[in-house]
């Protein structure tokens, strides 16, 4: 039998967890903060989330008739955007291991009027079920911090993709601009905090959201896990002073 101190533990925020047990416990995140996620975004970064997705998107070069896989996708932001690129002759694939979060993308994108070529796969990151070279494009965006092991995660996509595909990463990163650090880590640990408590009545998942940046790979140690899942061709682009980076690779 092996013994306590000799288990496999990662970080659950700044908390350390058996490795098993982390999938269980984000997931009763955003069980929790699911219905008012999108509400949060917004109060939380002042509405840049949806330029810094709007920017993953203008990076696809996706065309009409190409298949897309949106991983970790939550409420849809990102899979609305595919869609319109990819039209309804293409396919866009909205995944989530979350139950709550894939239910309300897809109330979400009923709502907007999508329902033809676009499907729900409930699927955990690192064990992707779908065949090798499915897809022309594939995004996680703000979905893999949250992943266990982010290297069988990123293996998993890159296999999935097609020759000549291309993985786009959004993902909250290291501040890179003069003196923006000490105010974002005061906004990240008092204001998020806050916010979670009065606007969705929970002040711990959003602690634990906050956390969970600062544990998340900066943005030179995720290009080198990329290349090392095999995708090449491998860069980032800083956004907002580098609170946050979308990471691109192809796989050829």
């Amino acid at each position: 039998m092996t013994a306590p101190q000799d288990r496999k533990t990662t970080h659950f925020g700044f908390e350390e967890v058996a490795w098993e047990d982390k999938a269980r416990r984000v997931r009763g995140v955003f069980d929790s903060v699911a219905p008012r996620y999108d509400l949060m975004n917004d109060l939380m970064s002042g509405g840049l989330h949806r330029i810094w997705k709007q920017f993953t998107l203008s990076q696809t070069h996706l065309r009409p008739g190409q298949r897309a896989l949106d991983v970790a996708g939550g409420t849809g932001d990102i899979a609305r955007g595919l869609a319109a690129q990819v039209g309804e002759q293409g396919l866009v694939v909205l995944s989530d291991i979350n139950g709550a979060m894939l239910s309300h993308g897809r109330n979400r994108l009923l709502d907007a009027g999508l329902t033809r070529g676009i499907a729900y796969v409930q699927a955990n990151a690192e064990r992707l079920p779908f065949a090798d070279n499915s897809f022309d494009c594939i995004t996680i965006a703000f979905g893999l911090r949250n992943v266990t092991d982010k290297a069988a995660a990123l293996a998993s996509m890159r296999r999935v993709l097609r020759p000549g595909g291309q993985l786009l990463v959004l993902e909250f990163s290291q501040p890179v601009a003069p003196g923006l650090k000490p105010l974002y880590d005061t906004y990240s640990f008092r204001v998020l905090p806050f916010l979670g408590r009065v606007v969705a009545r929970d002040e711990d998942s959003y602690r634990y959201l906050a956390e969970s940046i600062r544990k998340h790979p900066d943005q030179e140690t995720l290009l080198g896990m990329m290349r090392e899942a095999g995708l090449e061709d491998c860069r980032y682009h800083n956004l907002s002073g580098g609170i946050v980076a979308l990471h691109r690779g192809y796989r050829y």
